[in-house]
């Protein structure tokens, strides 16, 4: 009889665990050979496949290459209650030089970035390529902390729980350093629509 209970509820237990708890995505897979998507002082444009979305990223800086940084994004799809995206976009450019906060409009997830260099200042311009999925809205969002943990470190942040997105960051830049920290806004997302929208 207890061998009977058991097969009949680790099924269930096991179908919980995957939709309600807290795992590791990875090992992440950062492209071919780990190679970067950038060379120092040079713009990139970075998207995930179609369905997919951010859930990693890597960065190493060089003060001798004009305080810039290489970087590189895994991704993976978006959780199959989310559905397909409905349409994608580039946000609004973030200036270099100055301190930003940005989430993707119309309640869109991060799937891609984009950016420039500029030598006069010694950091980048960014864009998020975002995607909407149907009408799903954001809750449960937080702020990661701070990458890198100081101006100049290698960055390496993951995404380590399940059903989480990010939908944006906040970055600080420092005069001193020519470097950036930044804060990820991430976020769970309805399986439901609902009736609003995020500006």
């Amino acid at each position: 009889m207890d061998i009977f209970l058991v097969c009949v509820f680790l099924p269930l237990v096991t179908v919980a665990w995957g939709q309600y708890s807290d795992y590791y995505y990875g090992p992440y897979n950062y492209g071919d050979n780990d190679e970067w998507v950038n060379v120092y002082r040079q713009s990139f444009n970075f998207q995930c496949p179609h369905g997919q979305v951010i859930v990693a990223i890597r960065s190493v800086f060089s003060k001798k290459e004009g305080s810039d940084r290489l970087w590189n994004y895994a991704c993976m799809p978006a959780s199959q209650s989310l559905g397909e995206p409905t349409e994608c976009w580039w946000e609004e450019i973030n200036r270099a030089g100055t301190e930003w906060y940005q989430t993707c409009s119309n309640n869109g997830l991060v799937a891609g970035f984009q950016s420039q260099y500029f030598p006069s200042v010694l950091d980048r311009e960014w864009q998020f390529y975002c995607c909407r999925y149907s009408r799903r809205c954001p809750y449960s969002c937080w702020l990661t902390t701070e990458y890198p943990g100081h101006y100049g470190e290698d960055m390496d942040m993951m995404m380590y729980t399940y059903d989480y997105y990010i939908r944006g960051a906040t970055t600080t830049f420092s005069a001193v350093h020519r470097d950036r920290q930044w804060k990820f806004i991430v976020c769970r997302m309805t399986d439901y629509d609902c009736p609003f929208q995020n500006v």
